[in-house]
């Protein structure tokens, strides 16, 4: 196996604000610690990945999901030689910007907020990240190296249109540090791609366990067919669940290995040498090929219909666009109800996007009951 350590980030160009480097971990260690003891990243528990938080234990919600992703991203990046530790910290971080109720709480929050500057959820990490968790006498937010903002910024690739950047964060706080047109680093597309392996698979054994998806239509995709037809003629147990686990084990397996191995002849077809290479290729390295792109195509149709356009599912998700919508128009008109006038001095309404999209599901419940 080639080395391809010479591509990774393992040397930082610092934080935004100067702090001494520690004597037993690395920058991006540290990074990934003040992930983990934020408050941000311990809401994520009480938040929808698909399903309501309150509907039952053993399904999965935005915690587990980033666990899930970094495992994932750990260990490709490990495999390849280069910065796990970067490629960990940026899954772990990705989704701290989601509202309540998932996708549908976000599209709502968008909605509420299309006077006053949109809101988008990979921008509300960095806002996050950058302002809102406070717990340092020295500088707001958490501090974090140039190359986890970096690679949180450009978590969809990189990025062309700047309103919405300077709208949401402000420019000033960037310019000269990050080169916004530059590819992300290889240990953030490998971040980015994670996330897809991680909820198409994951998504797909939540629907089974709430009996929205079957192992008869699952094994309609010809992907999973070969999977369940390798494995049935092994299985002495008529356990349908241990089975399932095996196919998700598979897949996820198998998905990842076709992944490395085209990310290395993409290196290779591109003729990567360093990591400035990796910055100035216009497209992605880390990408599946074009029989797993087709595969992962299938699947995200095949979840769609069987599962996010789900009657139950979409009452649910319109139940939390209704409540986001209630609790912005009603804190929109009471605001220091809420919030501080620190808060509300530099913009009402970004204060009231920060306020609801860093509810839990549970919270935003009870407080829109209350009102």
């Amino acid at each position: 196996m080639k080395n391809y350590s010479k591509l990774g980030l393992f040397k930082s160009k610092g934080r935004i604000f100067k702090e001494p480097n520690s004597l037993y971990r690395s920058p991006f260690q540290r990074d990934r610690d003040r992930i983990i003891h934020s408050a941000s990243f311990r809401r994520l528990k009480h938040k929808t990945q698909v399903f309501v938080n309150t509907e039952g234990d053993h399904y999965r919600t935005r915690i587990t999901h980033s666990i899930e992703v970094a495992q994932i991203a750990r260990s490709i990046a490990k495999h390849l030689n280069l910065n796990d530790d970067l490629a960990e910290t940026l899954s772990l971080a990705h989704d701290l910007g989601h509202t309540p109720f998932g996708h549908a709480g976000e599209d709502s929050l968008n909605e509420c907020m299309s006077n006053y500057g949109g809101f988008d959820h990979n921008l509300q990490t960095l806002r996050i990240v950058m302002f809102l968790e406070n717990k340092y006498l020295k500088f707001r937010g958490l501090n974090l190296t140039i190359e986890t903002i970096d690679g949180l910024l450009k978590h969809n690739g990189p990025i062309s249109d700047l309103s919405l950047v300077k709208e949401l964060i402000g420019l000033n706080y960037l310019n000269n540090k990050i080169k916004f047109k530059q590819s992300a680093s290889l240990e953030a597309q490998i971040s980015a791609i994670s996330d897809d392996i991680a909820y198409n698979n994951h998504d797909i054994q939540d629907g089974i366990r709430a009996k929205m998806i079957s192992l008869d239509e699952l094994i309609e995709i010809n992907f999973f067919k070969d999977i369940y037809n390798f494995h049935k003629k092994n299985i002495k147990t008529n356990n349908k669940e241990i089975l399932i686990y095996q196919i998700i084990r598979d897949s996820i397996d198998l998905m990842v290995k076709d992944l490395i191995k085209n990310t290395i002849d993409n290196l290779k077809t591109n003729k990567v040498k360093s990591v400035k290479d990796v910055f100035e290729i216009k497209k992605p390295i880390v990408i599946f090929s074009e029989k797993f792109i087709d595969i992962e195509k299938e699947i995200r149709f095949f979840l769609r219909s069987k599962m996010y356009n789900n009657n139950k599912v979409l009452i649910k998700n319109n139940n939390g666009k209704k409540i986001i919508k209630d609790l912005f128009n009603s804190i929109k008109k009471n605001p220091r109800k809420f919030l501080t006038k620190e808060q509300l001095k530099k913009n009402k309404y970004r204060a009231i996007a920060d306020f609801i999209s860093g509810m839990t599901d549970r919270f935003a419940i009870k407080l829109h009951k209350n009102i």
